[in-house]
């Protein structure tokens, strides 16, 4: 076993645990943190890939913007220390049904694939053909996705603004 592999596991398990501890947390705002977390070892998976472009989109787009966002709408709902309330033991039941049925197809889908090694080709990746393919429409160019970036963080956003000013969350028209 290499060092490269040894990253990968660690880089690996890294982000399964924070994702993990980000579900199971009883406090909100311990539950955005571990998210912050998992989303930072994404980041740190597509660095250990060598695709430095896509790693700091991911820790500016996700790190520095949903979570920022996620973390802005919790304090304004002054419910940042509270526990959050536990789901029925039905839904509960129906989530690990859930879990469980995308862990098998996630590893029917490994086992039963034949992966092929790609061919190793140089990528053009200086600035001026990052910049070029983000603008274009062709086949080869990224206009779309990143156009559902900006969908994305306007969503967050709006969802930021309707947990914030939720009845009862926070008494805004009560303050004089």
């Amino acid at each position: 076993m290499d060092i490269s592999l040894i990253i990968f596991y660690c880089i690996a398990a890294f982000i399964l645990g924070a994702a993990f501890l980000a579900v199971t947390s009883a406090k909100i705002f311990r539950s955005a943190i571990w998210l912050l977390f998992s989303l930072i070892g994404i980041a740190a998976l597509y660095y250990w890939m060598d695709i430095q472009f896509i790693a700091a989109v991911q820790t500016v787009v996700y790190v520095g913007g949903i979570i920022v966002l996620i973390i802005f709408s919790i304090f304004l709902t002054q419910k940042a220390n509270d526990d959050m309330p536990k789901p029925p033991l039905m839904r509960r039941l129906i989530a690990a049904l859930a879990s469980l049925t995308g862990i098998a197809l996630v590893l029917h889908l490994v086992y039963h694939h034949t992966f092929i090694t790609p061919p190793t080709t140089v990528i053009n990746s200086n600035i001026d053909n990052i910049g070029l393919q983000l603008i274009s429409t062709d086949k080869g160019g990224y206009s779309l996705p990143f156009e559902l970036a900006s969908i994305l963080l306007l969503a967050s956003l709006v969802g930021c603004i309707v947990i914030a000013m939720r009845k009862g969350s926070a008494n805004v028209n009560n303050v004089e």
